[in-house]
């Protein structure tokens, strides 16, 4: 039996996506569920002299200390106070564990692979995070690249504040 486009879509070949979705600067942002260790309210952040800019802070999770990234200072958008919806999203990136700062998280989603497109060309930077764009039924869904997130450079500063 031939498979008809609709069976490619519901068959067991049929690649799905699982992401966690967030809100930052009202934009809706998706992180493979696999990167993600954990989510967890906002905390106090003990600052570290001498840290990148984007590095508000470091946490004490279970024992580990734990560089924390405030995306909205990330990605250039407005600074706006943490609130009861901010949440810590706890990844790891490159073999070391960093938290990212986001606005709220959203849920669990899985879409289909082939409903994600590549990233239009926007400015160089805003293209480096994003890896692709999901479509929902009316909302699109930015796709982001932890990888691509921090240079190496940035990666080991990160490191070193966490050995602080």
């Amino acid at each position: 039996m031939k498979a008809t486009p609709k069976d490619a879509k519901t068959g067991p070949q049929a690649a799905l996506l699982q992401l966690v979705s967030f809100h930052l600067g009202g934009e809706e942002y998706g992180l493979e569920i696999l990167r993600v260790q954990e989510i967890i309210r906002m905390m106090n952040l003990t600052r570290v002299p001498n840290s990148p800019e984007f590095v508000e802070g470091v946490i004490n999770l279970r024992g580990k200390v734990i560089p924390v990234i405030g995306l909205r200072k990330r990605f250039g958008l407005e600074p706006r106070p943490h609130d009861k919806q901010s949440r810590i999203v706890v990844v790891e990136v490159s073999g070391a564990v960093i938290g990212f700062v986001v606005d709220s998280v959203s849920e669990v989603l899985r879409i289909p692979a082939d409903t994600v497109e590549p990233p239009p060309r926007l400015a160089k930077t805003e293209r480096e995070f994003v890896s692709g764009v999901g479509k929902l039924e009316n909302r699109l869904l930015l796709l982001l690249d932890v990888n691509r997130l921090m240079t190496e450079t940035e990666q080991a500063a990160c490191a070193e504040v966490a050995v602080q």
